[in-house]
């Protein structure tokens, strides 16, 4: 079967096209017949293709109408298979929970990748785990550390929730048509015990934001609009230090010591 499809930028589709690419992404992966397999975005199947014959039991879930009818005339004979039109940034995955954890696999369009893995969060409790393709700036940033460029709140709020594992770098000439960044393919783990537990976590996202809005200066200017008169101990955390100078932990102790203060006062 043979369709021509003209990638759409209102998509941000750009179609994996390197075999050998491929070859490792479903290798990472390493998807089992019995997996609860969410393919976001597939396209034209590149991934898919490869995919289904190791998960016959798999779903997919693509928005552009075109594509949803010509994943089903491609996998007509996979009864199994589970086709789903819509936008994953309005889609409720807890809808595909079925007593076995998610596995989210996905080409995602570049424009949607920083709001759809916070989307996504919302119910890292149901998921296993994520392998994504990424603009690669996305990913250096998502596993960057304290005291580096790249650390920043996307960074902090990922690593809070998920272990982190950069895995294949992709070239622009791996894609049709080709992007003119770098992408790479990322595995995202969401703890199952948390390394750090946060009393108000709706909270810790306001102070790693206002921490990073303005990140050369020190946490005690960054602070005062959510802090006023509160007065933070040194032992809590050094208001001299800036924001890229934290860890992932050290943002959650000050967010605790914060919201604690707030509810005695």
């Amino acid at each position: 079967m043979s369709i021509k499809h003209q990638a759409r930028k209102r998509f941000g589709q750009n179609f994996l096209v390197d075999q050998q690419i491929i070859g490792q992404i479903v290798s990472a992966i390493n998807p089992q017949p019995e997996d609860n397999l969410i393919e976001i975005g597939p396209g034209m199947a590149a991934i898919t293709e490869h995919l289904i014959k190791l998960c016959p039991g798999m779903s997919v879930l693509e928005l552009d109408r075109d594509l949803v009818e010509f994943l089903g005339e491609k996998f007509v004979d996979y009864e199994q298979l589970t086709i789903h039109s819509g936008d994953a940034l309005k889609t409720d995955f807890g809808q595909f929970y079925d007593g076995r954890e998610l596995r989210l696999v996905g080409n995602l369009p570049y424009n949607i990748s920083t709001p759809l893995l916070f989307h996504l969060l919302k119910v890292r409790h149901l998921i296993k785990d994520m392998h994504f393709m990424l603009q690669r700036e996305v990913v250096d940033r998502i596993g960057a550390g304290p005291g580096t460029k790249a650390y920043g709140r996307l960074s902090v709020m990922i690593q809070y929730h998920c272990r982190v594992s950069p895995l294949i770098p992709v070239p622009p000439e791996s894609f049709r048509p080709a992007p003119k960044v770098q992408s790479a393919v990322v595995r995202l783990k969401p703890h199952k015990t948390m390394p750090w537990v946060c009393d108000n976590e709706v909270l810790l996202s306001k102070v790693v934001s206002q921490c990073f809005q303005q990140r050369r200066k020190t946490l005690r200017n960054c602070l005062r609009p959510l802090t006023d008169s509160l007065e933070i101990p040194a032992e809590v955390i050094d208001l001299s230090r800036r924001a890229e100078q934290l860890e992932v932990g050290e943002f959650v102790r000050l967010t605790n010591f914060i919201n604690n203060s707030r509810q005695l006062s």
